[in-house]
């Protein structure tokens, strides 16, 4: 889960503001981040919303930032 983390450092945001956005533990997105923990799909979209991005591009699927039409 590489990009998630790229994508919060690349917005100068911490795990916590990120946690807080998901309603979750700064412990628990954490674990999303380092990929100990899989990433509920509502989650997955909130992100993808947030970043404006696909759900594919956080997970790795595709290199692509852009979102799908």
């Amino acid at each position: 889960y590489q990009h998630i983390r790229d994508l919060r450092e690349d917005h100068d945001l911490t795990q916590q503001q990120l946690a807080q956005l998901l309603s979750i533990s700064q412990t628990t997105y954490s674990r999303y981040e380092s990929g100990t923990l899989d990433i509920p799909s509502s989650s997955l979209i909130a992100l993808a919303e947030f970043y404006r991005t696909s759900v594919d591009y956080l997970l790795g699927l595709t290199n692509r930032k852009a979102p799908y039409r």
